[in-house]
Parts: structure tokens; sequence; C-alpha cells
């Protein structure tokens, strides 16, 4: 039987802006160690998915809600990894793969994600924050915003790769 574990970041709402990167600008860019992220979509509609995510040491199943603005509804829990692997391997409807480099800009926290198989070339910043009219910095390799298309949900990419656009 499947045994969730709250993380101790768990939220019940995102407030999440997109935006993506020069890739020359990036390259340049000194870097961390990326994490490798393995993740598939169990279920997947305009008003809920439900995700696993497995990384090099950790597994979580993640709940979002809707879109609304910025903002939707999202529960997340670690889960053993060997269950996270299993059920992406059993119950995983898509899925896909990325490096996530996580860097600190202007005091904010930025993730971004250099995708792999046919996604890759797509390279992607989000920024969370605490509401939906906070100020931030924009880093010099962002371009342009893409919050609101939909063809930059990683759910969605994981049906409709980059490469076929």
């Amino acid at each position: 039987m499947l045994k969730l574990q709250a993380k101790t970041n768990l939220m019940a709402t995102e407030i999440e802006r997109k935006f993506l990167v020069d890739h020359e600008k990036w390259q340049r860019l000194e870097k961390p160690e990326p994490m490798h992220f393995r993740q598939g979509y169990i279920f997947s509609d305009e008003k809920k998915t439900i995700r696993i995510r497995v990384t090099d040491t950790e597994a979580y199943i993640t709940i979002k809600g809707g879109t609304a603005g910025f903002s939707r509804s999202e529960f997340e829990y670690t889960i053993p990894k060997a269950d996270g692997v299993q059920l992406l391997d059993s119950f995983a409807a898509s899925e896909l793969e990325k490096y996530r480099y996580c860097i600190t800009h202007a005091g904010k926290l930025w993730e971004i994600d250099e995708f792999l198989g046919d996604n890759q070339g797509l390279l992607m910043a989000e920024i969370e924050l605490d509401s939906e009219d906070e100020e931030f910095e924009l880093p010099a390799w962002t371009t342009i915003e893409v919050t609101d298309d939909k063809r930059y949900y990683n759910s969605f990419l994981s049906i409709n790769p980059f490469k076929s656009w």
C-alpha cells in the first residue's frame, strides 16, 4: 500500500511565472550541478493533474488543480523512490525528462529546466511567488514570458513534445 508523507514545503497554492531562457546567455552562465528529473502524468486535464516525479534520490506525487491567473492549488508528497519508479513505469500515461538547475537571482530562487529527449532544445525558467502581484527582477538570461501559454506546461510537453512544434 502506498504510504504518503508530507514534504516540509507542502503548499496549498502555487503561484508561478515561466520564462524562456536565452541559449547563448545560458551557456555562458556559471551553473550549479543539475538534478535529473523523470516525471510522468497519471492524469492530466485543464482542471487537475496527478504527477509522479523521480529524482536521483527521491520521489514525489503531486496533485495540481486548474490554473487561475498565475495560481493553482498544489499538494506534493514525498513517496519512496522505488514506489515512484513503479508508479511511473506502470501508470504514467505520458512522461518527460529534464535537468533542473536552481539559481538565486536578486534574492529569489529560479528553477531552470533543460529538457531532454523529444523536448531537447527547450530551456525554461520558473519562479514561485508569494502573491500574484509580487515584484521580482528578471535575470538577463530570460527572454519572453510563457506563463499563459499552455504549450509550455510540462503535462502538455509530455504528450506534445517541443520537437513537433
